[in-house]
């Protein structure tokens, strides 16, 4: 009974409201025309659950739906349901072991069946299948079991007490695919199923024409879409690729597309982009963070494809003074001047939002190169043959250091080279097409998922404001491998028995104080043992031209969340 008290007042507080709609424009389906989007990375898939990139989840979720998401400020709002389950609605069981979701009656897929209740247990059963390499299989942990009592009812038993129950089929990360369409493609046969995976039949207001990988994915309105005279749109060009410089353009200054995505662009660019008088840009801070993953796993090429970034330990990089010293060296507010501006933050934090769960344990806005050198000094890493690379315990302490092509980032990959060489680290540099890069394929050596490197860099955030899911990435059991084909969310193969225990009980922990606490010592535990270094907490900024209305910035889940009340202003 505490638990449910508990647990009622986190509901409480959090406040349910209403699917959002267009401000007044209302008329047939269709009525708009084309809207053309730009995202610099290119998807390379449809399917969610076999990419862990952002741009393919974002452009995704304009075809395949979740239960529930959370709207611009946060709040968890129904989709394809009545209302959020609650203790107080009996949507939740009183001893937090079941959830029970209704499903809004009349929904239909695109290909004008039925979405029922059997499609959301076949999703369950999809990701969580052993051998399917689910990228998103932490928003099903815990569950035991999903039971289909009718076509509307949906009934989720968690092996335990489980006070947060809406991580599986909330957000934009766990949509409902189609029982019918992939019900060949579970297991080790996800990946092979291209058709579906790149055309999957969804719920949402568009639906897929073609699609073409890395390239374009052409859309158009969905005539089974459950809300009368959306989308306003009749089709969606979704151009992928270019880089950011090139997005911005094309909606501030040329006008050639409607809507740009993540404007990774230094605050004076932004500027003169804006003086095109075509677009607008629109920003807002949430728990997005720029950070240099740290790989745990040996990377060494001469290694076979099964032991690669498998087998532990990093030859040096899991030496606390090592990746201590790497952190005190770099300029922080430097690198949010000369990237960000107004849009960055100094962050030591891995979840900096929201405010509850922003640890502040931790201080990194000090540059200190001195520090850094003492500090590897005094664990015996020194200059042995006067090259000025360090070396520990006779292996010389070189890096590789990959991300994403991207002007701010390889600025950023330039400055950390130079201040890690002045404390006796040599950094090779490599910056790969985004698109590979966040693409997921397992047959490809680039994917930041395979990291064939020991250090890469590239920013992730997590959709709704309980980061418990997010923070299950730092769990020993969700590094990607051969055996995941590649999947998996423990990029930096992190592995500590206390954070898993820790994991484990904030999971059967109620209440947002008590959460939070948690929360942050998970946090400091998994930044302070080197999973990773965090440097810039990052807002999302992106860019809409004037002419689109209804664009409403979210930052708790997919930007492209309310793409069905878009519209064209003045036609």
């Amino acid at each position: 009974m505490q638990l449910k008290t508990v647990l009622l007042g986190a509901a409480a507080s959090l406040a349910f409201v209403p699917m959002a709609y267009a401000d007044g424009h209302e008329g047939e389906r269709g009525r708009d025309g084309n809207v053309s989007i730009i995202y610099w990375q290119a998807p390379s898939i449809l399917n969610p659950f076999l990419s862990g990139g952002t741009k393919d989840v974002e452009s995704a979720s304009m075809i395949i739906e979740p239960l529930a998401r959370y709207n611009e400020k946060g709040e968890l709002v129904p989709w394809l349901v009545e209302e959020i389950p609650t203790v107080d609605n009996g949507g939740v069981s009183e001893d937090l072991t079941q959830i029970t979701w209704k499903i809004t009656p009349g929904i239909k897929w695109s290909d004008g069946t039925d979405f029922t209740s059997a499609d959301v247990k076949f999703t369950a059963e999809y990701c969580m299948d052993p051998e399917g390499g689910c990228g998103q299989v932490t928003k099903f942990e815990g569950v035991t079991n999903v039971e289909t009592p009718d076509a509307t009812t949906v009934v989720v038993t968690f092996d335990k007490p489980t006070p947060n129950p809406y991580g599986p089929f909330v957000g934009g990360e766990s949509p409902i695919i189609q029982a019918a369409q992939f019900a060949d493609c579970t297991g080790a046969r996800a990946p092979e199923c291209t058709e579906e995976n790149f055309n999957p039949i969804g719920t949402g207001p568009f639906k897929v024409v073609e699609f073409k990988p890395n390239d374009v994915i052409t859309m158009e309105a969905n005539e089974n879409f459950r809300h009368e005279g959306k989308p306003a749109f009749a089709s969606v060009t979704f151009k992928g690729g270019g880089d950011a410089t090139a997005a911005g353009r094309a909606v501030m200054e040329t006008g050639e597309f409607d809507y740009a995505w993540n404007l990774q662009l230094a605050p004076d660019v932004i500027a003169q982009m804006e003086q095109g008088g075509k677009g607008t840009p629109v920003a807002g801070f949430g728990p997005l963070v720029e950070r240099i993953m740290l790989n745990q796993t040996n990377p060494d090429p001469a290694l076979g494809p099964d032991e690669r970034s498998v087998i532990r330990p990093h030859p040096f990089l899991g030496e606390p003074a090592v990746y201590k010293a790497m952190s005190m060296a770099i300029d922080r507010p430097l690198l949010v001047e000369v990237g960000y501006g107004q849009a960055g933050k100094v962050t030591c934090n891995w979840v900096p939002a929201p405010e509850a769960f922003n640890s502040t344990s931790m201080t990194c806005d000090t540059q200190d190169i001195a520090g850094a050198n003492a500090l590897l000094d005094e664990a015996g890493f020194t200059d042995t043959d006067g090259d000025g690379i360090r070396e520990v315990n006779g292996v010389p302490m070189k890096i590789l250091y990959q991300t994403s092509t991207n002007a701010v980032r390889q600025d950023f990959q330039a400055l950390i080279k130079q201040w890690w060489s002045e404390i006796g680290i040599e950094a090779e540099l490599r910056n790969l097409s985004a698109s590979v890069f966040f693409g997921g394929d397992p047959g490809s050596p680039d994917t930041f998922q395979k990291f064939y490197a020991d250090v890469e860099m590239y920013a992730n955030t997590f959709n709704g404001t309980d980061p418990q899911s997010y923070l299950a990435n730092g769990l020993c059991d969700k590094a990607p491998s051969p055996a995941s084909q590649w999947q998996g969310e423990n990029i930096s193969r992190f592995c500590m028995e206390e954070y898993d225990a820790l994991h484990a009980e904030l999971t059967q922990t109620a209440g947002l104080e008590a959460r939070a606490e948690i929360g942050k010592k998970l946090n400091d535990m998994y930044v302070q043992n080197g999973g990773m270094i965090p440097l810039v907490h990052r807002g999302r900024l992106s860019a809409h031209a004037n002419s689109l209305g209804g664009v409403i910035l979210n930052v708790w889940d997919s930007e492209l969340w309310n793409v069905a009340d878009w519209y064209r202003i003045g036609e």
